[in-house]
Formats: structure tokens, sequence, C-alpha cells
């Protein structure tokens, strides 16, 4: 198995048998690197077997200590980093985390690293030895909890796309909104699409289809009702870019604690909302909390829930007594 010191990001391997070439062994355990990469890395003194430098053809026997200095690679998803995880579920086809508020999924153009998709490379790397790249199937934002579930290898990637694909997935979400939702259950079906354009803002918001706009419907139920506020359980049937937070804030109970979602119109609800201010909340209170779904290699039917952050947990009671 190989070691991750975290510090100077240099991981180190053992072979095996084989005798396969320096520069093929690690292309294999560093699968985001190119090869042309690894083997300037190699020219360049990075790369060390049993502690001296070496040349890229050279046959590696078993028992051979591979080191690699990561930091002088671009880092990428692939890059391990000691995040810590809460795992619902793992087995060899697929792994189920809750995601907290706050991490993104994957890298963006701004942050290279310190995503979920880091934290999971170092978690396989610990736990197979082996360095597995985690297939990407559907996203939550930054800021939003709960359920996510990736693949670990290409078969379980393609069936549990195409199952996301075809909606055979269930999905249900826990949002506070503000305002008392007084029908105990409904339907958003409203299309959602971008607006091009520099002062245009959100981009993401309803539109008619003619205007470019997509299908987006959303099932809603009430779970508990407060005095100004309610817990919703939210289904989406579709999965439109942030569609739950502009549904709930076109039907006029935007999710508590959503800086971007607020519609200027809901004169009656005092902006932003009170709870905010009170429970010092920093981030929308949605929460991806259950995912109904088939396991890709035909082991039944997968039902996984993810408890309410705490923060989010804390409020409902603070407004339960």
């Amino acid at each position: 198995m190989p070691d991750l010191d975290p510090e100077t990001l240099r991981f180190e391997f053992t072979a095996g048998t084989g005798k396969p070439r320096l520069d093929e062994f690690v292309a294999r355990a560093l699968p985001k690197i190119s090869l042309t990469r690894i083997r300037r890395l190699i020219a360049e003194g990075d790369v060390l077997v049993n502690g001296q430098t070496s040349l890229k053809g050279i046959r590696l026997n078993e028992g051979d200590r591979v080191s690699v200095k990561t930091f002088a690679a671009e880092k990428s998803s692939a890059t391990p980093e000691a995040i810590p995880l809460d795992i619902l579920y793992e087995d060899d086809a697929l792994i189920v985390v809750n995601k907290p508020v706050g991490l993104l999924v994957h890298p963006s153009h701004s942050e290279k690293s310190g995503t979920l998709l880091n934290g999971l490379a170092y978690h396989f790397w610990q736990t197979t030895g082996e360095a597995i790249r985690p297939g990407l199937i559907h996203r939550l934002d930054r800021n939003t909890s709960g359920v996510i579930v990736l693949a670990k290898n290409e078969r379980a990637h393609r069936t549990l796309s195409k199952h996301f694909r075809e909606r055979w997935v269930k999905k249900f979400y826990l949002a506070l909104v503000s305002g008392r939702v007084e029908r105990d259950s409904g339907e958003i079906d409203a299309p959602i699409g971008s607006k091009e354009g520099k002062d245009v803002w959100p981009r993401w918001q309803v539109m008619s289809e003619a205007e470019g706009g997509k299908p987006a419907k959303t099932i809603y139920k009430v779970l508990r009702r407060f005095v100004a506020h309610t817990l919703l359980e939210l289904e989406p049937q579709t999965g439109r870019t942030h569609q739950l937070r502009i549904h709930c804030n076109l039907i006029g109970h935007p999710i508590v604690g959503d800086p971007i979602y607020r519609s200027a119109i809901l004169a009656t609800l005092p902006s932003p909302d009170p709870l905010v201010a009170q429970h010092r909340i920093k981030n929308h209170l949605l929460h991806a909390s259950r995912l109904i779904f088939r396991h890709p290699a035909g082991r039944g039917e997968l039902n996984i829930e993810a408890p309410m952050p705490e923060q989010m947990r804390d409020v409902i009671a603070a407004l339960s007594v």
C-alpha cells in the first residue's frame, strides 16, 4: 500500500511482480498525470527508486520503493488530500458520502484542490493502495450538504450515469423555507435556463422554453409548519442547475439563507430572513437527505439517508420550541 505524506505531497509505492518500466509504473499509480509529464519528473529527479534517481526505462524489481514528489506536478482532482469524509456506504463498485456544507465536489477554475474528489483520492489510497479515480455522476452545490454517490470503476460509472439520465434514481431533499406553505403538497413545473449578459444576475432563472429554458419539475411535501417557516421535503423530477432554490423562490418561499434566489417581489417576507442573523446562518438550509437507486452490479436497491448538518438541525430545533 502506498504511503502518503500530505504535508510534502510525496507519494511512495512498492513495486510488485512483473518487472514494469519505471515510467509506466508511475503512470498507472498517478493516472491523472500524463506520461510525458511523468518522464519529465523522472528526468528532473522528482522520482526516486530506493532513494536514488533513475531512468524512465529501468525495470523495477519486486519490493523496489518508488517515491514521487507530486507538488512538482499540477494539482488536480486526482491529487490525494487528507480531507475528513462521512462515508455512508462503500463497496467495490461505489461509495456514498454525506458531503458537508462548504466543500466543493470537484476543482474549479479558481480552486484546484481541497475538494471532495481530492479527499476520496486520499481515502482510496489509504484503504486499497490503488489510485482509484472517483467517477462523478451527479453534483451538489458547495453549500448544499448531503448524499452524493460516486463510482469506483468504469462499469459502475456507465451504469449509474444511465440510471440518473433515465431518471430511475429518486432524490429527496430537506429545505427550511421562509413563510408558511399552506398546501400540504404540490408540484412546481417551471422551465429553467441561463441568460447571458454581463448585467444578468442571477444567471440561472425561470424562462420559457421558447427563450431556451429546459423543462424543470419539483414535487414538494410539507413536513412541518412553524410560525413563520416551513420544513419541506423536495423531490426533483429533473436536474436543472439551482432548480430547488429557484422553484422555492418562485412559489414565494425562498430557502432560508439563500443569498441569490430571494425575489424582491416577496414584499410580505422580511429580507433577509431574521433567522439568518439570529443563528448566524452563512449558507442556504438545503440538504440532500436521501437517495434511492439500483446497485450498478445488480445487488438490489439502495436507500441511503444522510443526517442533517448540525446548524440546520439546531435551527429547526429552535423553531420547535
